[in-house]
This record gives C-alpha cells, sequence and structure tokens, in this order.
C-alpha cells in the first residue's frame, strides 16, 4: 500500500467527555447530570435504555462519573501531558449541568463557565485548539424530572440559551463547536442520548422521533447563533457511524443494510441537508409516528445546516433479513451486528475493522460533500502494568496505525478530513459499561472498576508512538 500523507495544517488530536473524564459532579455549584444516575453494572444498561427508579444517586450503588478521573482538578498535569505529545486540537464537552446547573436557572453558574475559561487558556498555551461539543450525553437532572428530557418542546428554547451562553462567552478561545454527540444513539441509548424515561405501554418509537425532532431543532438554533455570534468558527453535527454490510448478496439482505445505515444518516440528513428525506416520511407513516412541528421549525433546519460533519467510528456491522442468522448477533456494542467471519474483535466484542473507516468516510463524503472530522475512533482494553512501570500496549499501536491508515487512503480517495481526535487519549470510565479497566488512553489512570487507586498518570508506550505520528504528520505510523 503506497503511504499517503496527510495535508498541511492536519488536527492531529485526542477527545473526551465531561461526564467521563471531570468527576468533581456536585463541585462549585454543578447540578447533577444524568450520567450522575448511572450505577455500575447491570443496572447501568436498565438505566441507559429508559428505565429508571429514581432522580437522586441511591445508596449502596457506585457511580463511577461522580470522581471518574478527576480532570476538573488535575485539568493542567493532563494537558501539559497532551501537549508533550504535540497535540494540534483536543476535543471535550462542557457539561450543560456545569454552566446551568437545574438547566432552566435564570443565570448561568459563574464558576462553571470560569473553569473552562481556565481550560481552554490552558490549551491555547500550548497552541491546541479546543473542539467542543455542547451537549456529550449530558441533560441536567432537573429537566429529565420537571419536563421529561427532550420529549419536551420546552428544551429547545433552554439549550439555545445554554448554546448562546457558552457561545459568546469562549467566541475569542474555541473555533470547533459541535452541537450534540453521537445524536443517533437517542434511537439505541434513549435515557443518555435523550434523557428520556419510559412508562409502561408508552409509543417509545413516537417519543424517540419527537425528542430527535426537538435536538435537531435546537440543533440549527445552535448553529445560527454560532454564525451570528462567531463568524470565523466552524459548527459540525456528530454520528456515531460505521457501516453496515450485508450478510449475504440477497437483495432483501442489501435493502436491510441500507436501511440500518440510514437510521444513523436521517440525523445528519436533516443537520446536513436541512429537510427531512423521503424514506424518513415513509417511516413514520408506516409505524404511526406523528411528528408535532412548530410553524417556522422547517425553515430554520433548512437555512442553519452545519458547517462539518464529525463521526465517532469504532467498528464496522453486519445484518441480515434470515432469523436464523440474526440469532448469532454480537455482544459488547451497543449497536447489534451479526457476527463476521472475516474480522477479528477486541475484548469487548466490537468488530476491528480498519477498511471498514475508509468505507465509512467515503459513504459519508460522498452523502454529504462536507468537510468530515474524525472525533473518535480507538480501542478499548486492560492494560497491564510491569513491575517496572510500563505499559506495553502494542495492540492499541496495531489497531491505531492501521485506522490511521485506511483514513490516508481516505484522503487520497478525495474525502477532505479536517482532523482526527482519537478515544480517550487519556483513560476515562467507559460510557457503555461504566468500566475503568476497558481502557483506551496513551496515558494510564491508576483507578479500578471500584474506584481505587492514587489516581496516578502514566505513559504507555502508545504515548510515544502517537507523539511520532503527529510529529510527522502521519509520515511514521
Amino acid at each position: 500500500m503506497t503511504k499517503h500523507s496527510f495535508p498541511e495544517g492536519f488536527l492531529w488530536g485526542g477527545a473526551i467527555a465531561a461526564n467521563q473524564a471531570e468527576g468533581a459532579y456536585l463541585e462549585d455549584g454543578k447540578g447533577l447530570t444524568l450520567v450522575d444516575l448511572l450505577p455500575t453494572g447491570q443496572k447501568r444498561w436498565d438505566v441507559m435504555l429508559g428505565k429508571l427508579d429514581s432522580f437522586t444517586p441511591l445508596e449502596g450503588e457506585f457511580y463511577p462519573s461522580h470522581e471518574a478521573i478527576d480532570f476538573y482538578h488535575r485539568y493542567q498535569e493532563d494537558v501539559a501531558l497532551l501537549a508533550e505529545m504535540g497535540f494540534k486540537a483536543f476535543r471535550l464537552s462542557i457539561s450543560w449541568a456545569r454552566i446551568f446547573p437545574n438547566g432552566d436557572d435564570p443565570e448561568p453558574n459563574e464558576k462553571g463557565l470560569q473553569f473552562y475559561d481556565d481550560l481552554f487558556d490552558e490549551l491555547l498555551k500550548y497552541n491546541i485548539q479546543p473542539v467542543v461539543t455542547m451537549a456529550h450525553f449530558d441533560v441536567p437532572v432537573h429537566l429529565i424530572e420537571s419536563y421529561g428530557g427532550w420529549r419536551s418542546r420546552k428544551l429547545v428554547g433552554l439549550f439555545e440559551t445554554y448554546a448562546k451562553t457558552i457561545l459568546s462567552r469562549y467566541k475569542d478561545k474555541v473555533k470547533y463547536w459541535m452541537t450534540f454527540n453521537e445524536i443517533n444513539m437517542l434511537l439505541h441509548l434513549p435515557f443518555v442520548g435523550a434523557g428520556l424515561v419510559f412508562k409502561e405501554g408508552e409509543n417509545k418509537k413516537q417519543i424517540q422521533y419527537q425528542a430527535a425532532h426537538h435536538q435537531l431543532v435546537a440543533s440549527s438554533l445552535a448553529v445560527k447563533a454560532c454564525h451570528e455570534l462567531i463568524p470565523d468558527a466552524k459548527i459540525g453535527c456528530m454520528l456515531a457511524a460505521g457501516a453496515t454490510y450485508p450478510y449475504t448478496c440477497h437483495p432483501n439482505d442489501v435493502f436491510e443494510a441500507m436501511t440500518k445505515d440510514r437510521e444513523s444518516f436521517f440525523f445528519i440528513d436533516v443537520q446536513s441537508r436541512g429537510e427531512y428525506p423521503g424514506y424518513a416520511k415513509r417511516f413514520f407513516r408506516d409505524h404511526n409516528i406523528v411528528i408535532d412541528m412548530e410553524e417556522g421549525d422547517e425553515a430554520l433546519l433548512k437555512n442553519h445546516t452545519v458547517d462539518y460533519i464529525g463521526f465517532s467510528y469504532y467498528a464496522s456491522r453486519v445484518t441480515s433479513t434470515d432469523p436464523e442468522v440474526l440469532k448469532n448477533i454480537t455482544s459488547g456494542n451497543v449497536f447489534g451486528s451479526v457476527e463476521n467471519p472475516y474480522l477479528e474483535k477486541s475484548e469487548w466484542g466490537w468488530t476491528i475493522d480498519p477498511k471498514g473507516f475508509r468505507t465509512t468516510a467515503n459513504q459519508l463524503y460522498d452523502r454529504y460533500q462536507k468537510p468530515l472530522f474524525v472525533v473518535e475512533n480507538g480501542l478499548g482494553a486492560v492494560d497491564d502494568v510491569t513491575l517496572e512501570g510500563e505499559i506495553n500496549d502494542e495492540y492499541r499501536i496495531d489497531y491505531l496505525r492501521k485506522h490511521i491508515a485506511e483514513m490516508a487512503e481516505a484522503i487520497a480517495d478525495g474525502v477532505d478530513i479536517i482532523g482526527y481526535t482519537s478515544w480517550g487519549p487519556i483513560d476515562v470510565v467507559s460510557a457503555s459499561t461504566g468500566e475503568m479497566k476497558k481502557r483506551y488512553g496513551y496515558i494510564y489512570v491508576d483507578r479500578d472498576n471500584e474506584g481505587k487507586g492514587s489516581l496516578r498518570r502514566m505513559k504507555k508506550k502508545s504515548f510515544h508512538w502517537y507523539k511520532k505520528v503527529i510529529e510527522t504528520n502521519g509520515e511514521k505510523r
């Protein structure tokens, strides 16, 4: 394979989320956010799917987000390590409940605003561009308890206020923004994606797609505000992406694979093209879903589309229409998939498919003709520390090397990619399982699944490898 180069100014870096890294979950005026109600273990999945017993943390449960890796107090040390690797960009999220503790407060929380001011200043000191997600699985609990989360139209206006507040505050420090992280996740983990809690007998699909409409309108309002307040900034959307392959070349399987991809593309079709696609309208008709739209919604969606498409890529998927084949669904990933016999899997059952990365990038660029930004990609694995204090994560280097090579191929194909922020450059709490042993980082954090450990930071072998990748703009990999 020819070694293709990366464009000048390519944004190499990494990505974290507030709720998986910051900790300090009630410090300096912050309110409870939905992830603060996600315990470890089986109960976590129940809550993520919208089965919730309490709007306050329960005695006897361990909530990993409450301390996480204590990035809130240690960000200076962590940013210095990222700078040592030569990061050009760092993707992070702002916690809505740190700025508006209840979500509907009349005034923002100054201590919360100041924290992100200080964090952005620290990044800019090292010439690291902040790439900021406005909502990364982060709804203030008060808004879920009082209004039902994103099922309520009320959240559109509240989110607009929040967006305008942070855009105004950080207009001189942040030039890359994203509205909703993995917006399609509300179909798979409705509580995490939209703060949805369901009652017995409710039409879940109706509620999910109404919530999706509210998020899509809110996203357009945030795009509008960004373009008005920071004309030289770029604001994008964000998709949990991954090409779906048909299990066979039977036309039914091929159509089913396209249908599965469209479940996710729907959100980006609206955010990027500015209107509901025909296949979505048919789906609504076929499933008795009626979207309540207010006057002006369609014009808003049409007139305020995103500048770029951010996406995560971890794995491809396989689907079939054969009930026998569908019995063989892999576990571990939020997106169920028929097992692909041609591919290896991670320790958590996620398919490892570098070629699928190139396929996905081409699909997205062919479809939207807007710049892409790879804002998550990485390998969750158990890392062992030797007696000498070394972490030899060759398996992670191998995964990333192959994916970066395919990203270079996609660029050679003509795909416009702004940058690459791999997931979890420092170990963070796993979003899906709440574990710490599922590690993605170049930097090891001494903490276990029960919350024990010194939180000491240690460089893995991949730290030095990624530093070389960035130094050579992807030439050495």
